[in-house]
């Protein structure tokens, strides 16, 4: 899930909301009518690393257990 978030480690939520913001617009259903199905997935994906990444406990429960964290 979190790899489609292109961030360090240690990156400040100035920086994840940036990234966020770039791969929001770039794989929105709305903006990709050639393909809104991949669309869709992809922008989930992106939406829930980013609610992962921006909180800084829901991010310590992914850092302790990786990818097999769910998230909510």
């Amino acid at each position: 899930m979190l790899r489609h978030a292109p961030t360090a480690e240690n990156a400040d939520s100035k920086s994840i909301k940036k990234a966020y913001k770039k791969l929001a617009k770039k794989y929105h259903p709305d903006l990709n009518p050639e393909n809104v199905e991949s669309s869709e997935e992809y922008f989930k994906k992106i939406n829930e690393a980013y609610h992962v990444l921006i909180d800084d406990k829901e991010r310590e429960k992914y850092d302790q257990f990786g990818s097999e964290y769910i998230p909510r």
